[in-house]
């Protein structure tokens, strides 16, 4: 039986907004309802119009695109609103992947639904769950960041504020950035902590680089460029106690210092985590400690 709100026939597709799954990769990805609603959608709202148009020529649709990306994303949202209470059928495609996942989508689906328009998921393919399904990392419980800060301070306060858990955690990098990023993992969570790198997904050159995060570092240092979108993701080994309940501050930090020859700051840092307590609380333990030593 077909859909409610779509049909394999002469009827027309029912009105709404479509948030149609493309593919990230291998144009094989897309799926025969993506393809039959594409062609009959009044338009499609694209990321990037020029990226759409490969699918759409690759597939002989001829549907009208108009630009919908996160620079006018607020006055083009109103804009298709206007048109989808009138009745329109309007599509939502990102330049690969499932619109409003680190991807335009979210903010029109959000007015849609509050102007009492149905909106209707096409699912297909996404990065994030294709890495996960394939990394060998748990699968029952994981969450998805979307990009990690560009600027380092802020990209380490955010990996120090993760829950260590047996949780998942999944986000997007870009090549240039993957180095350094995994150079923080290594200074907040150890060398030994376990990595996947997930790249260029469903395409020709697909790898993952699976291992301790020191090792991927190695791995991938040896390379002239790094190239390809990425997916990296980790689930935080359980704390283990570097000392005993009694142990000061003090004793902890150096501990850790010399174990994984970590910065003063970064294990000052990783001991008021382990312990439950703030920063500034465990410095001002460190120093009433370290000013008894002399």
């Amino acid at each position: 039986m077909p859909d409610s709100h779509e049909t394999r026939g002469g009827a027309p597709l029912a009105p709404g907004l479509y948030l149609v799954a493309t593919p990230i990769g291998n144009l094989d990805d897309i799926t025969l309802r993506a393809l039959r609603i594409l062609r009959s959608v009044d338009r499609i709202a694209c990321e990037d119009t020029r990226q759409t148009q490969k699918l759409m020529n690759h597939f002989e649709i001829r549907t009208p695109t108009i630009s919908y990306h996160m620079h006018n994303e607020g006055p083009r949202s109103e804009e298709l609103i206007a048109e989808l209470k009138q009745g329109a059928r309007i599509a939502i495609v990102s330049d690969a992947g499932t619109p409003g996942i680190a991807d335009p989508g979210g903010q029109i689906a959000a007015a849609a639904i509050a102007a009492g328009i149905p909106v209707f998921p096409v699912p297909g393919a996404n990065a994030a769950i294709s890495a996960l399904i394939a990394s060998g990392l748990p699968t029952d419980h994981f969450t998805f960041h979307g990009f990690l800060p560009a600027k380092p301070g802020q990209r380490k306060t955010a990996l120090e504020e993760l829950p260590r858990d047996t949780a998942t955690h999944i986000f997007y990098e870009a090549p240039h950035r993957i180095a350094d990023t995994l150079a923080d993992i290594e200074a907040v969570f150890g060398a030994t902590q376990p990595v996947v790198v997930a790249r260029e997904l469903t395409k020709l050159h697909e790898e993952f680089l699976r291992g301790p995060v020191s090792e991927l570092r190695a791995q991938l240092a040896t390379r002239a460029v790094i190239r390809g979108e990425m997916v990296l993701l980790f689930a935080p080994q359980p704390t283990e106690k570097v000392a005993s309940a009694h142990q000061t501050i003090a004793a902890e930090v150096a501990a850790l210092m010399q174990a994984e020859n970590l910065s003063e700051k970064d294990a000052l840092k990783r001991v008021a985590k382990n312990r439950g307590i703030g920063k500034s609380d465990a410095y001002r333990e460190l120093q009433r400690e370290q000013n008894r030593l002399r």
